[in-house]
């Protein structure tokens, strides 16, 4: 299973970052613990918090036809002081 999906790169992600903390897309199974590890596996950094929250779904339309948008979960992943990722 694939816990790490992509980075999340919006303004505010991009902010957060002065503060040492990153944003990933994650999979909707992954917990706290199991992002904790892969990002410490993968990035060979030191992990301090991790917080998640799940995106939901919004109505969108184009033109006459209406849909929704995928749902998805997002983590908020504060790195140790000195730390940081390249992505």
């Amino acid at each position: 299973m694939d816990i790490i999906l992509a980075p999340v790169i919006t303004e505010k992600s991009e902010a957060l970052k002065l503060n040492d903390v990153y944003v990933f897309k994650v999979s909707k199974k992954a917990n706290k613990t199991q992002i904790k590890n892969e990002i410490e596996k993968r990035f060979n950094v030191k992990v301090v918090n991790v917080n998640i929250l799940n995106v939901v779904q919004k109505k969108r339309r184009v033109g006459r036809y209406t849909g929704l948008t995928t749902a998805y979960k997002k983590a908020y992943v504060k790195l140790a002081k000195g730390s940081s990722i390249e992505y």
